[in-house]
């Protein structure tokens, strides 16, 4: 059958920690394979003519972690922010963040800023790193935008529609085609709720670092077999 190729894919990052476990390595050794894996990952989904692929970095929750695994994923970003992804930057993709505007360190916000800056004239694809992310957080930030232009006289509350969320969410981006997360967990743990509202949903058992190019084009077939209905209705 011919493969589908859906416009926006998401993933959830997940058992970068049980996949050191089993291995008899730490959490720190397991989110450095995933971050490994990732970029070469990425490098493949957009050859494969995905345009948007948003990932699942960093949650809000995530801070309730040890301090020591927080701390290396904080440094971990640094490092992932300023060395990785030049192919993607060569490849004329976009690289942006969905993020509370507060929360990170001054020296990851300093990161984030120079990879938005150096690529956001790129147009091939949009690389979408949620990080210092949640869904219920984006959503409460979305109401309080509105509130103020509704304040401010810019909106009037009869005017608020889809369409002013959907502009006023951390990134304007499509919706989700396919969401895919790792390990085996059935959950979508507070990711990208507005944008999911019609997604086509995958969970392999693969641990991400171990989720390679053959393992998404595993979930490509499986996309292909779905038939995708919006209220009832095909496209």
């Amino acid at each position: 059958m011919d493969i589908k190729i859906p416009n926006h894919v998401a993933i959830i990052m997940d058992g970068n920690g049980r996949w050191a476990q089993e291995r008899g390595l730490s959490r720190s050794d397991g989110h450095l394979a995933g971050v490994n894996n990732l970029e070469k990952l990425a490098e493949y989904i957009f050859d494969r003519g995905v345009k948007v692929l948003s990932i699942f970095a960093f949650s809000t929750e995530n801070f309730k972690r040890s301090k020591e695994e927080v701390d290396f994923l904080m440094k971990l970003f640094i490092k992932f922010f300023k060395t990785k992804f030049k192919n993607l930057k060569k490849k004329n993709i976009k690289i942006v963040f969905s993020k509370k505007e507060s929360g990170l360190p001054e020296e990851v916000e300093k990161a984030i800023k120079k990879m938005e800056k150096e690529t956001e004239n790129n147009t091939a694809g949009i690389f979408n790193i949620c990080v210092n992310y949640g869904g219920h957080s984006e959503i409460v930030d979305v109401a309080k935008k509105i509130s103020e232009s509704v304040l401010e006289g810019k909106i009037k509350v009869n005017e608020i529609d889809e369409k002013t969320i959907e502009q006023n969410l951390y990134q304007t981006l499509p919706p989700i085609d396919l969401l895919i997360r790792t390990s085996g967990e059935y959950r979508i743990s507070n990711f990208m709720l507005w944008q999911l509202a019609y997604a086509e949903m995958y969970f392999p058992k693969t641990y991400f670092p171990a989720f390679d190019e053959k393992e998404f084009d595993k979930a490509l077939e499986a996309y292909s077999h779905r038939d995708r209905r919006f209220g009832g209705i095909k496209k």
